[in-house]
C-alpha cells in the first residue's frame, strides 16, 4: 500500500487547505506517478488538444460542383467557450488557363469561410496553399472541419498534387 505524505514548505507562511466538495457521490483523485505540478485550471490561450487529418491521394476536379476534397478532421472541444485554431496546407494546382478555382472551409456540413480563390490568368497556377482560421464552435460535441473545392467552367483543379500530403490541423485553445 502506498502512503500519502503532505510536506509543508519551510519558507511559506500561508496555510494550504484541502476541502471536500459538497456532494453525495464518491470521487477519486488519482495522482500521476511522476513529480511536477498538477494544473487543473485552463489558462486562456492554453492549447488543450491537437487533432490532425491528412490526405495524400492526388485528386482532380473538373466542373463547377462544390466537392469534398477528403481533407477533414474531427475534434471534440472540452469546453463550449474554447476556440478552435484551424490550419490548412494543400499542395494544389489549377491546370487550366484563365479559369477560377477556390477552397472553402466547412464545419459540420456548412460553409463557414472561403479560404482561397485563384483568379484565372494567362498562366497555370501551381502553389501550396495555406490558411489559418480561428473558429468559435460554442459546443462540446464532436465538430468536423472539412475542405471543399470548386472550379469555374472549363477548369481542372488538383489537390495533393504529386501525392504530396495535405493537412488540416485543429487546435483547441482555452478561452
Amino acid at each position: 500500500m502506498s502512503l500519502v505524505a503532505i510536506s509543508g514548505n519551510p519558507s511559506g507562511t500561508g496555510t494550504l487547505t484541502i476541502a471536500a466538495p459538497n456532494t453525495n457521490s464518491n470521487y477519486t483523485l488519482t495522482l500521476p506517478t511522476n513529480t511536477g505540478t498538477i494544473v487543473t485550471n485552463k489558462t486562456a490561450g492554453t492549447v488543450l488538444q491537437v487533432v490532425q487529418g491528412t490526405f495524400s491521394s492526388q485528386t482532380s476536379l473538373t466542373g463547377t460542383t462544390l466537392t469534398a476534397t477528403g481533407i477533414t478532421a474531427t475534434i471534440t472541444p472540452t469546453s463550449n467557450t474554447s476556440k478552435i485554431l484551424v490550419t490548412v496546407y494543400i499542395p494544389a494546382y489549377n491546370s487550366s488557363n484563365s479559369a477560377n478555382a477556390g477552397y472553402f472551409l466547412y464545419k459540420n456540413g456548412s460553409n463557414i469561410n472561403q479560404l482561397a480563390y485563384y483568379q484565372g490568368s494567362a498562366s497555370q497556377v501551381a502553389l501550396p496553399y495555406t490558411a489559418v482560421i480561428l473558429d468559435s464552435p460554442a459546443t462540446t460535441s464532436a465538430t468536423t472541419y472539412a475542405i471543399y473545392a470548386q472550379t469555374a467552367s472549363g477548369a481542372t483543379m488538383i489537390w495533393a498534387f504529386g501525392n504530396l500530403q495535405c493537412n488540416i490541423t485543429l487546435m483547441e485553445i482555452a478561452a
